[in-house]
């Protein structure tokens, strides 16, 4: 199977890839994009890997699955293409690092800059139907990116999880709090921000002060 992948994560991968589960969402995800409009184009499904070494990894943020409106998704969790209007998660995410660390909201949604910082921007499930949220959501993706977080949490350590939300908590069973830092909050969505346990609890700081304290460069948010 040519998975086009970076090299780091292909080694730590490459088992998944001959799996029966792999190559029937392989064929699956071929007959989506063949038949139908999805998200994202298919040079991006595998951005956030991509653009995140698995060796350069120092903050791991999940999301569920793709934003699903034309020209918004292209691999990386809560971001957005250049250009492209920011959704409501988006804008909560910025209006909470402006509060936490005084950086100002910026122009652009597209968080390429934090994935070159080594913030691996992870959705669950990494393709969509247009206009369907989860609709790949049972193809098999998150036995794939499952297996990611396991690599992970097997090989590297002074991690920083972000989950944010159910969906991205169900996760932390994977991870040894003991040698990670796991931060975990409502999601950032209106609907679950605007209730509380979003705002105020200063993660992006606490991230960067975990990665400081085990000699790591702090991202610039």
């Amino acid at each position: 199977m040519n998975v086009q992948i970076e090299e780091s994560w292909k080694r730590h991968l490459e088992g998944e890839f001959e799996k029966p589960y792999f190559l029937q969402l392989t064929e699956r995800v071929r007959q989506e994009y063949q038949s139908t409009a999805c998200y994202p184009p298919g040079r991006f499904i595998f951005n956030a890997f991509n653009l995140t070494p698995f060796d350069e990894v120092k903050v791991v943020i999940i999301g569920q699955d793709p934003y699903h409106e034309p020209g918004q998704a292209h691999g990386l969790s809560f971001s957005v293409q250049e250009g492209v209007m920011f959704p409501p998660s988006l804008q909560n995410i910025f209006k909470e690092i402006e509060q936490d660390l005084g950086t100002p909201v910026p122009k652009s949604g597209d968080l390429s800059r934090w994935a070159r910082q080594g913030v691996l921007l992870l959705n669950a499930t990494l393709t969509v139907r247009a206009h369907q949220a989860n609709s790949h959501a049972m193809l098999g993706w998150q036995t794939f990116t499952d297996a990611a977080i396991k690599a992970l949490a097997t090989h590297r350590e002074h991690l920083v999880y972000m989950l944010w939300g159910g969906f991205a908590r169900g996760k932390a069973y994977m991870i040894d709090r003991n040698r990670n830092l796991v931060l975990e909050s409502v999601h950032p969505s209106p609907l679950s921000a605007n209730r509380g346990g979003w705002f105020g609890l200063h993660q992006f700081s606490r991230c960067n002060d975990y990665l400081q304290a085990n000699g790591l460069t702090p991202i610039q948010w």
